[in-house]
């Protein structure tokens, strides 16, 4: 099959992908770090081209997915509402009737996850969600791939999140449908995820100290994201309790792991001695945002690789 014939897919949340699709992602993301460290040239994406659309900013979003074009061959292009005709009101639906016949691949950054989803219903190349307000899968890719690369298979596992119920945190309870493993998510009350989970892998409780007990993998993102600083001060009084420290840390699994999407707000969220310490696998897992985002791109614009 033409490679611009194949049919279009999406990735809006992780469960546009079955298990066994994830976890060979998953490998495959290993596998490009590993031909990368290397300096194996590979390019499957010669002379393809990523739009990158943005409404909120970014440092890893952005540096990732254009490195990973430029590594695989390509290019990609930066649109910011300033330089299109979306920040002037054009409908989404005009937007990707026109973008998607110019470029190969779309990311979306945005507030709105329903505009991500319009956009993919009238575009003619797939749509990556870099970011929504209600899933952030890019980054679980890398978070997946992180755990794999330290501690193997995640399956029947413990993860524990910690704080706001987020987007971050929607797409960790469809990690754990997916890859069967138990996730119990500390929230103050009025703050718990929205997102279900039919499998009962998934427990939401208020006491964080109930929820890293024994666990494998905890982990944390700010208590005010983007579009949410007029309620920052609120937050953080009904978050207080719900740092990770080293006293929280005690409570896991003395091989558990600590992950932080970044940015992070040390005295805050987590404590500096977590977040730099032994247990953190930040770095890396920011850095496997490049790979896991490789992977991801090869898959939807050539397909699995046999």
């Amino acid at each position: 099959m033409n490679e611009r014939s194949r049919p279009i897919r999406h990735f809006l949340s992780l469960l546009d992908l079955s298990a066994t699709e994830l976890r060979a992602l998953l490998q495959r993301a290993i596998e490009l770090k590993r031909m990368q460290r290397a300096g194996t040239i590979y390019e499957p994406l010669k002379n393809r081209v990523l739009g990158m659309v943005f409404e909120k900013s970014s440092t890893r979003t952005r540096v990732s997915f254009e490195t990973a074009m430029i590594q695989f061959g390509g290019g990609a292009i930066f649109l910011s509402p300033r330089d299109t005709q979306l920040g002037r009101g054009e409908p989404i639906e005009d937007t990707a009737r026109v973008l998607s016949r110019m470029v190969d691949v779309v990311m979306m950054r945005t507030f709105s996850h329903e505009s991500q989803a319009l956009f993919a219903a009238y575009s003619q190349a797939p749509v990556i969600n870099g970011l929504s307000d209600t899933q952030h899968p890019c980054q679980l890719l890398a978070d997946l791939q992180t755990y794999a690369e330290l501690r193997g298979d995640i399956a029947g596992r413990t993860v524990a999140w910690i704080g706001d119920g987020n987007n971050m945190c929607n797409s960790y309870i469809d990690a754990a449908e997916l890859l069967g493993f138990r996730l119990r998510v500390a929230s103050p009350a009025g703050y718990a995820p929205t997102q279900s989970c039919a499998s009962g892998l998934v427990e939401l409780m208020e006491d964080p100290h109930a929820a890293t007990d024994g666990a494998d993998l905890v982990v944390t993102d700010v208590w005010a994201s983007m579009g949410q600083e007029d309620e920052a001060d609120g937050r953080k009084e009904a978050f207080r309790a719900y740092q990770v420290d080293q006293a929280l840390m005690r409570r896991a699994h003395p091989d558990a792991l600590f992950m932080h999407c970044l940015p992070a707000h040390r005295g805050e969220e987590v404590a500096a001695e977590i977040i730099d310490g032994a247990q953190s696998a930040v770095w890396q897992e920011a850095e496997n945002r490049l790979h896991a985002q490789k992977a991801l791109l090869e898959l939807l614009l050539c397909g699995p690789v046999s």
